[in-house]
């Protein structure tokens, strides 16, 4: 007992706690803790990865956009031939001489390169159908592709048509 001022304070040491009384954090409360952020995690990692299937099926689709406008200005750069560039769906370029094989040629080298997955690609294919020399007809160009890489069908098309 200590006195201070006219105060009678009392001082007496505490004794320690027992394991009843201390409250702290235990191995249940962090191992759901855990668990909850794992699965918050892997729903990340989920989110993403159809994210990055998304943007490479909407790359795709923009190439072969392109593509049909690239073949559309080649035949358009060409009207006298227009009716040559008809061609059913494949998958090889004709090859041969002639400024109408070897745009045709390109354009399914371009597109294989782009869309594909290069020269050996076996599933990136386009056709041509419509054109006339004497008329100002319309064009109709298909491309096809193998999707699937982009989390889609194993085939896919897009057709765009458009005055020559």
């Amino acid at each position: 007992v200590r006195r201070q001022g006219s105060l009678l304070i009392s001082i007496r040491p505490r004794a320690p706690k027992t394991p009843r009384q201390v409250r702290g954090i235990g191995l249940i409360e962090v191992l759901v803790s855990v668990m909850v952020l794992s699965v918050g995690l892997l729903g990340i990692a989920a989110m993403q990865s159809m994210a990055l299937r998304g943007g490479q099926g909407s790359l795709e689709s923009t190439q072969a956009v392109m593509a049909t406008n690239s073949i559309l200005e080649a035949i358009r750069a060409n009207r006298a031939s227009a009716d040559a560039y008809n061609m059913p769906m494949t998958c090889a370029g004709p090859g041969g001489a002639g400024v109408v094989n070897v745009d045709k040629t390109a354009w399914i080298a371009s597109m294989k390169a782009t869309i594909g997955s290069g020269a050996l690609d076996t599933t990136t294919c386009g056709r041509i159908t419509g054109c006339d020399d004497a008329n100002a007809t319309n064009c109709t160009i298909t491309v096809q592709w193998d999707d699937r890489r982009a989390g889609g069908a194993a085939t896919r098309q897009i057709t765009v048509e458009s005055q020559v």
